[in-house]
C-alpha cells in the first residue's frame, strides 16, 4: 500500500530518491501496511493467513516479503506500526534474518512509526490503555533495535483525540502526527483552504509544549 504526498511546483517529474529537487513536482511515496490486531478475523487468523473466506490477509507473508524486497534494493523503504504482529514474526526468525533486519532498521530502510502494540482507537478507548499499549510496543523496539519512533501514524481510528495529539505525540517526542478518517465537511474545507497540514495545539494548559506538526489525509483514504 502506498501513500502519495505531493509537493507541487511548476515543472516536471524527476527521481531524487528522497532528495527534494527544486522546480520539480516532489512526490513522496510512503510504503506501508495497516494490519488490524483483530477485526473481522482473530489475531491468529490474521497473522497466519487463515480463514481467508472472511478477509484475505496474512501478516507473516507481508513481513517476509517486505524484508526480502528491502534487502534486494537499498533505495526501498517501508514503515510498520503494529508490534503485536511484528513481535510474533520476530520470535520466529533465525539469527541471520534478525541481523539483516537490524541492519535495515539502522540504515533507515525499515522504520517503525507509532510503535505501539496496535494502532489504537481514539474514540472508545481509555487513555490509560492507550499509554500502556504504546509503552509496551516502544519497550520492545528499544530493547531489540535501540529504535525510538518519531512519527505518529493514526490512519484508521474513528475520531481523533487531544490525548493522542498532546500526550501520545508531542509529549513522547514525535516530530509529526498523520491521520486519516476525518469528517467529509472538514475534509472539503481543508481541501479548499489547503490546510491538510497544520500545527495542532490540542492542550490549552501545555500550549506550545503540547503542539505537534500534523497532516490529515483526504476523506477516508489511507492507502
Amino acid at each position: 500500500v502506498f501513500i502519495f504526498i505531493c509537493t507541487p511546483t511548476h515543472s516536471t517529474f524527476s527521481s531524487g530518491f528522497g532528495q527534494r529537487i527544486e522546480g520539480k513536482l516532489n512526490v513522496h511515496l510512503v510504503s506501508h501496511t495497516h494490519d488490524d490486531v483483530g477485526w473481522l478475523k482473530t489475531v491468529d487468523q490474521y497473522f497466519y493467513g487463515a480463514n481467508n473466506s472472511i478477509q484475505n490477509a496474512g501478516v507473516q507473508y507481508i513481513l517476509d516479503t517486505v524484508v526480502d524486497q528491502l534487502l534486494e534494493n537499498p533505495n526501498r523503504k517501508f514503515i510498520y506500526v503494529e508490534q503485536a504482529f511484528f513481535y510474533r514474526w520476530w520470535r520466529q526468525q533465525s539469527d541471520t534474518t534478525k541481523q539483516a533486519v537490524k541492519k535495515l532498521v539502522s540504515n533507515g530502510q525499515l522504520e517503525f512509526v507509532n510503535g505501539g502494540w496496535c494502532m489504537h482507537d481514539e474514540a472508545a478507548t481509555h487513555y490509560v490503555a492507550m499509554v500502556d499499549q504504546t509503552t509496551y510496543g516502544h519497550t520492545f523496539l528499544k530493547r531489540e533495535f535501540g529504535a525510538v519512533p518519531t512519527i505518529g501514524w493514526q490512519i484508521d481510528p474513528f475520531g481523533h483525540s487531544s490525548t493522542q495529539a498532546s500526550l501520545l505525540s508531542a509529549r513522547v517526542g514525535f516530530d509529526g502526527l498523520f491521520f486519516a478518517r476525518i469528517d467529509y465537511q472538514d475534509s472539503d474545507k481543508r481541501n479548499n483552504d489547503k490546510t491538510y497540514e497544520m500545527i495542532w495545539r490540542p492542550s490549552p494548559s501545555l500550549g506550545v509544549l503540547g503542539q505537534v506538526f500534523t497532516g490529515a489525509f483526504e476523506r477516508n483514504g489511507y492507502g
